[in-house]
């Protein structure tokens, strides 16, 4: 590459172009360089007068086809466009043309690969964006970091698309209802193998799941066991619709399956003991409740992309994209509100189960200063061992800021309510759980930036404490499951 002027002159490997900058490997690195003020010399160089944009998705096939899709080609309608599809070996490639007969503007190729062979394609570049139903592992953070794609652990580089879960499946005819997550935990080991050990029939458990949903160790929940540790007795099968099809044939077999892909098959509930119960509803996935809930990602590198790149992300975003969701089987992200009704059974759960540290006169406070209000199906939660907001909550935090710059809750009381585990002695919880609601109501300010107006929306927090367990403080995830914070609005 030449300036224009002949003052400058860049040799190297040609990597991209984005219709605006080259991107050129060179002995000094690599350099984005303004198409403006120089000219593109040689085999890689593209041809100005009919470039158009190529972009490439990869990663689960579930999550590109079930969701990318649509989204893809609703920011096509929105920006006018015509699509044309077309088969790729492994997915479709969307055309997006300026008319029936017009000139194309720009292709996206959705991929169907993997959560772990997304993010090994992120990093030799073989793809723009990855589309993941878990975040990136340390070993794919570290690889990406070092082919100079940025920290994956940035929220501007993992954006939340969307929702779902995984959930045990079983056949419709199964007498069960519910499973506890012990038992859960000794079927995938195989330490318990027939249904009557669990209160089912006397019959054998077959294991059924999909191969990708726990390709490495870290499965992103600790309440499963490692795939090293499952039974060498289940089945694996290549696609989400292969473990439905095994259910639905086999009235003795259960497996996990996605919330989103439906089927002729049923969900169990999750029981443990302190009163847990947790049924896969969105309300329960959108607050953080249910426990095995997956962000969707959208993973992208530290580098430019194309500018219909840039607007797509820009869209699949925004709050006019989750209405895209909500027509999809994927749970959407649009803010809901319960009512102090349907929170019921929590409250119950609570006056059974209190104690020395919390009184059935500190719950009656609380039930009095919640009561009116209504419980907003958006939840924040830490990750293992840390301070942290998890991948989900971050989302969540970057939505409240966008519905308080919208004008939404003018007028109103946000109540940001912290809760603990059980250890330790109640009045330290309270403090702790106080500390972390002002830690997430800070975050949610600090996301509104200059535009948020503090004198239209009245932000207070409320340290809890233990007083209402979703799950036991015997283990690691019922105390992380404990440790969140709820947004109530009132007024």
């Amino acid at each position: 590459m030449i300036a224009r002027d002949g003052s400058v002159e860049i040799n190297g490997t040609f990597l991209g172009f984005d219709g605006e900058f080259y991107r050129v490997d060179t002995e000094f690195g690599t350099l984005t360089v303004d198409a403006s003020g120089v000219n593109c010399d040689g085999p890689g160089c593209p041809d100005l007068s009919s470039y158009f944009a190529h972009v490439r998705f990869s990663g689960d096939p579930w999550a590109v086809d079930g969701l990318l899709s649509a989204l893809v080609q609703s920011f096509a309608a929105r920006s006018n466009y015509v699509t044309r599809i077309e088969p790729l070996e492994r997915g479709q490639r969307v055309t997006m043309l300026a008319s029936n007969t017009g000139p194309v503007m720009a292709e996206f190729d959705l991929l169907h690969t993997s959560d772990g062979e997304g993010f090994a394609d992120l990093a030799s570049e073989n793809t723009d964006m990855v589309v993941s139903l878990r975040e990136a592992t340390n070993v794919e953070v570290r690889f990406a970091a070092e082919a100079g794609f940025g920290n994956l652990r940035d929220p501007i580089r993992a954006r939340v698309l969307a929702l779902d879960a995984l959930t045990p499946l079983v056949s419709r005819s199964n007498t069960l209802n519910a499973i506890s997550l012990e038992n859960l935990q000794a079927v995938l080991t195989g330490k318990v193998q027939n249904w009557a050990e669990i209160g089912g029939s006397d019959a054998p458990i077959a294991v059924h799941v999909r191969e990708h949903d726990f390709e490495t160790e870290h499965n992103g929940f600790d309440l499963l066991p490692k795939i090293s540790e499952f039974t060498d007795r289940m089945t694996t099968h290549a696609t989400a619709m292969g473990v439905i099809e095994a259910i639905d044939a086999d009235p003795y077999a259960i497996g996990f399956g996605f919330v989103s892909a439906g089927g002729p098959v049923k969900s169990l509930g999750l029981t443990g003991a302190c009163g847990f119960f947790a049924s896969v509803e969105a309300a329960d996935i959108k607050a953080n409740d249910y426990p095995l809930t997956l962000p969707v990602f959208l993973y992208t590198p530290a580098r430019r992309l194309p500018t219909v790149a840039r607007e797509f992300i820009e869209f699949a975003t925004s709050p006019a994209a989750q209405v895209i969701v909500a027509r999809t089987r994927f749970v959407d992200q649009s803010v809901g509100e319960l009512s102090f009704r349907d929170q019921g059974h929590r409250f119950s759960n609570a006056i059974s189960h209190a104690g020395d540290d919390v009184s059935l006169a500190d719950l009656q406070d609380l039930t009095k200063l919640l009561q009116g209000s209504k419980r907003l199906t958006l939840g924040f939660r830490f990750e293992g061992g840390s301070t942290r907001l998890d991948a989900q909550s971050r989302s969540n935090t970057r939505l409240l800021a966008r519905l308080l710059n919208a004008g939404v809750y003018d007028g109103k009381t946000l109540i940001f309510a912290g809760f603990s585990d059980g250890r330790g002695d109640g009045v330290s919880n309270a403090n702790l759980s106080r500390r972390r609601a002002e830690s997430v109501l800070r975050s949610v300010v600090d996301g509104a930036g200059g535009d948020f107006d503090a004198t239209r929306t009245t932000l207070t927090t409320l340290g809890a404490g233990e007083a209402m367990p979703l799950a036991c403080d015997d283990l690691e995830w019922g105390q992380r499951l404990n440790r969140r914070v709820e947004v109530w609005v009132k007024g």
